[in-house]
């Protein structure tokens, strides 16, 4: 079962139980989901890899906007959006640990042959498409630019 279906399926269920925040959460990732299949040069399916990072995209919406209302003394707020985000990244899978990434970074840099911070971009291409959704963009730049100045 792909990613759009499982929404779906979940939709239901949170119907079912009369869970009004997590209707509201999956609703919303649905409605991006359906965007995407039907975008303009779309061909109608939705494959996992792009759901994915339409799903890490909606986590870090929720997290900036959590982060705007608690600076606006707005705690009510900024507790809905922190708790859609945590029912987005239950589709998503488990972030990677600091050793994790920095293991996984260098496997890309010795493949793609990089060797200075030059070739920053060659292997920022790379990782972020074999690590979206595991690890933030931040975090994978600071760790390949602090591989490759070493």
């Amino acid at each position: 079962m792909n990613l759009f279906d499982q929404v779906s399926e979940d939709i239901k269920k949170a119907m079912l139980a009369r869970d009004a925040a997590r209707l509201e959460a999956l609703r919303g990732i649905k409605k991006e989901f359906l965007e995407a299949k039907t975008a303009k040069g779309a061909d109608g399916e939705l494959p996992d890899d792009k759901a994915m990072a339409i799903l890490a995209k909606m986590i870090k919406q929720r997290k900036e906007s959590a982060e705007i209302y608690t600076q606006q003394n707005r705690p009510e707020l900024a507790k809905v959006e922190l708790d859609q985000a945590q029912v987005i990244a239950e589709y998503l899978p488990a972030t990677l640990s600091e050793e994790e990434l920095t293991a996984k970074l260098r496997e890309i840099i010795a493949r793609v042959g990089a060797t200075s911070p030059k070739e920053m971009g060659k292997v920022m291409g790379v990782a972020s498409k074999e690590l979206a959704g595991r690890a933030e963009g931040k975090a994978i730049s600071a760790k390949v630019r602090e591989l490759l100045n070493n």
